[in-house]
This record gives structure tokens, C-alpha cells and sequence, in this order.
């Protein structure tokens, strides 16, 4: 009887430990509601991400001296934060991607944005759709990126 009761009690005491730990993934407590206000003001969620909105801000069809329009998707809510796509376009054919607003919460955000974000710029850029797959080990930032592009190139005719 002893035996059925200490291994009743150290099975509890795991499972409360175990759902109990939150790790660096458990996504942001109480900041994502934050980074969605600041997005439209500010243009960007943090310093990390704020160079490159500020190539894009207040660009909604904006063109410049050569002729080049700037269109901005809109900002969409994924599980670790909002993500946005501006787009430049040039002749009906997209010239620069930007990503003004990413999540930046945590480490492993960072981590994961720093190596997917570019390859999906590049990608987007080649394929000039949003037809592009999405990066393993970085789907949803993935998908927060092909919805905020696709309505970017809506707004933009293409």
C-alpha cells in the first residue's frame, strides 16, 4: 500500500511540475496587446525592427522621385505577435520587401526572425507573388508573413 501511494504522490508532484514550467516559447505574457497598439502610431514594434520601418512609414502608395510606391499589408495577429509586409513596387514589379513589424518578444523570437525573415524577403522578391513556402521551424511567422504580403499585393493591384 505504501508503495501505490508514494508512487501516486511522485507522479502528481511531476505532472504539477511539468504543466507548472513555463519555458523562453510560452509566447508573451500580457505584451502582445502592447506591440498591436504601438504598430500603427510608431510603425514598428521594437529598435530591432524600427530601421526598416522607417523606410516605409506613412508610405501607403507614396511614391518617390523614381517612380517607385511603397504599399504596407496590413498587420496580422499570430500567436506570438503581429507581423507586417511592406512591399515596394517599381514598374508592376516588386523592388524591396520590408518587414516593419515582427515578433521580438523573447530570445527565440529573435532567434527564429533573424534567420527566417531574410529568406522569406528573398523569396517573395524571386517568385514576385506570395506564392513562396513557408520556412520549417518558423511557421508562424510564416504565416502571419504570407497573409500581411498577399494584402500588400492587393493593395497594390499585383
Amino acid at each position: 500500500m505504501k508503495r501505490i501511494v508514494t508512487w501516486f504522490l511522485s507522479t502528481l508532484t511531476v505532472l504539477v511540475l511539468l504543466f507548472g514550467y513555463h519555458t523562453s516559447t510560452s509566447g508573451p505574457v500580457g505584451g502582445n496587446g502592447s506591440i498591436v497598439a504601438e504598430s500603427p502610431s510608431s510603425g514598428s514594434s521594437s529598435t530591432a525592427s524600427g530601421d526598416a520601418a522607417s523606410g516605409s512609414a506613412g508610405s501607403d502608395g507614396a511614391g518617390s522621385d523614381s517612380g517607385d510606391s511603397t504599399v504596407t499589408g496590413p498587420s496580422v495577429s499570430t500567436e506570438w505577435g503581429p507581423v507586417q509586409v511592406a512591399i515596394t513596387v517599381a514598374a508592376g514589379k516588386i523592388t524591396d520587401v520590408t518587414v516593419p513589424v515582427y515578433p521580438t518578444e523573447n530570445p527565440k523570437d529573435q532567434q527564429i526572425n533573424s534567420y527566417a525573415l531574410p529568406i522569406l524577403v528573398d523569396e517573395t522578391i524571386q517568385a514576385q507573388s506570395a506564392s513562396i513556402d513557408m520556412v520549417s521551424g518558423a511557421t508562424v511567422t510564416s504565416t502571419g508573413y504570407l497573409q500581411s504580403l498577399q494584402g500588400a499585393l492587393d493593395q497594390a493591384d499585383l
